[in-house]
């Protein structure tokens, strides 16, 4: 998955209502360096997958928000299907729901462990 080529100040994160929307109804807020880090490796390694896309409702709603000066710089919307203990997890951009991406088991235990444990 491709993210702008600039610094991420914050992802948000809430509790999904379907595909092709964003739930603004924020349950974490993720600033500090090293949690941007892991959904930044998370996002930026996704493998896509080919294919016809057939999935359930996804678990999360993922906003990724730049730094950004004045003119301001625009959200990443996407879905997360947070995976189980050693499975991968699968992302969708909100406004593509024909492709999934696979991110690896070791980057799902990173997510479960920022997500899971602020819920």
């Amino acid at each position: 998955m491709v993210l702008l080529d600039e610094k991420i100040s914050e992802i948000k994160i809430s509790k999904s209502n379907g595909t092709g929307e964003m739930n603004e109804e924020i349950i974490l807020s993720i600033k500090d360096d090293e949690s941007l880090d892991v959904f930044e490796k998370a996002i930026t390694t996704a493998v896509k997958q080919p294919g016809e896309v057939k999935i359930s409702e996804p678990d999360y709603d993922v906003m990724v928000e730049y730094e950004a000066d004045e003119g301001g710089l625009p959200t990443h919307g996407m879905h997360l299907w947070l995976g189980k203990e050693n499975e991968k997890s699968t992302l969708m951009y909100i406004t593509d729901s024909s492709t999934v991406y696979l991110t690896s088991p070791k980057i799902t235990k990173e997510l479960r462990r920022l997500i899971l444990s602020e819920e």
